[in-house]
């Protein structure tokens, strides 16, 4: 399936599940799940709160449907959802959205400090970059995917791509890392 059919796709099944359709919801709710998720954890660094932010994700979709105006762009609108939902679970629970690894670190093999030093470079990004970062490196979408659902093109989440693991590179060597200490970032 390219990436236009299931822009197709999901327009039908949109349009479906605004004439009632719950299953056209549920196909939709299955092909977006893991990536709502992932956004949702690029912003809160916490699996279980990203899980909770992305049924809260898809309960206020449903509800607004019927609001969207662009069918061919849900994919977009709903992340556009999961990012205000996360923010949202971030300020009632009174955090930022950087997740702080320092307090394990020095108890850690190297192995495990160079993820945590990573990990800690990640968060540093800008929210958009991190956005991609977490799709891509940890949850394994294509770009294709990613272009999908944060509605950029292809060749913007490659150079997003290249610039942020450049911007993790650089904070890794004023850290005080070499380059075999975090690899191919």
């Amino acid at each position: 399936m390219t990436l236009k059919s299931q822009e197709c796709c999901d327009e039908l099944l949109v349009e479906a599940a605004q004439n009632g359709h719950l299953e056209s919801f549920g196909a939709l709710y299955e092909r977006y799940h893991s990536p709502i998720v992932a956004l949702a954890y690029s912003v809160l660094g916490d699996r279980d709160l990203a899980d909770d932010a992305a049924q809260e994700t898809f309960a206020i979709a449903c509800q607004k449907l019927g609001t969207l105006r662009h069918n061919d762009k849900f994919a977009a609108w709903l992340a556009s959802i999961c990012r205000n939902v996360a923010r949202s679970v971030l300020r009632s629970k009174g955090k930022s959205s950087a997740v702080n690894f320092q307090e394990r670190v020095g108890n850690q093999d190297s192995e495990d400090y160079r993820q945590d030093a990573i990990r800690q470079a990640v968060w540093k990004l800008r929210p958009a970059d991190r956005e991609l970062i977490v799709m891509r490196y940890y949850d394994g979408f294509s770009r294709a995917q990613i272009s999908n659902v944060l509605d950029i093109s292809p060749s913007a989440v490659n150079g997003r791509l290249v610039r942020a693991k450049r911007k993790i590179a650089k904070y890794l060597r004023h850290s005080g890392f070499t380059g075999e200490d975090y690899g191919t970032v």
